[in-house]
């Protein structure tokens, strides 16, 4: 958990938020034990930017990975950043119920859900059979 919430934060420093200034940085570990880093990246034409959850994802395939085993969040100082909706059913298409969801700021685990708490009943690949 530690190493997560170590790489969320630091990967925060690098978002690229012009607009809202609501910088965000998320970090995954895959199945095979293996970091993957990722920011939020505004863009002038709305909604073209993409959140930090799906830029960690993103490099998790990139680099091989399948499957989330645990994903750490972190948003601006004082606040409890969940990932958005969009980014919660991204995280489904490799996440089960089970993963834990490390959610921090100031460097520090501010919440913790286990993934089946931040999406129930979710659509997911084994739905489409």
């Amino acid at each position: 958990m530690e190493r997560l919430v170590q790489a969320a934060t630091a990967a925060r420093e690098n978002a690229y938020a012009p607009y809202s200034g609501f910088a965000v940085g998320a970090a995954i570990l895959d199945e095979q034990g293996g970091l993957h880093i990722g920011c939020n990246v505004e863009n002038a034409a709305y909604p073209l930017g993409q959140c930090a959850e799906a830029t960690a994802i993103g490099a998790m395939i990139a680099s091989g990975g399948h499957a989330i085993a645990a994903i750490a969040v972190a948003g601006p100082p004082g606040t409890r950043c969940t990932p958005c909706g969009g980014c919660r059913q991204k995280i489904r298409e490799f996440a089960g119920a089970d993963v834990p969801v490390f959610i921090c700021a100031d460097g520090v685990v501010v919440a913790e859900y286990s993934f089946g708490d931040l999406l129930p009943e979710s659509f997911g690949p084994e739905t489409m059979g």
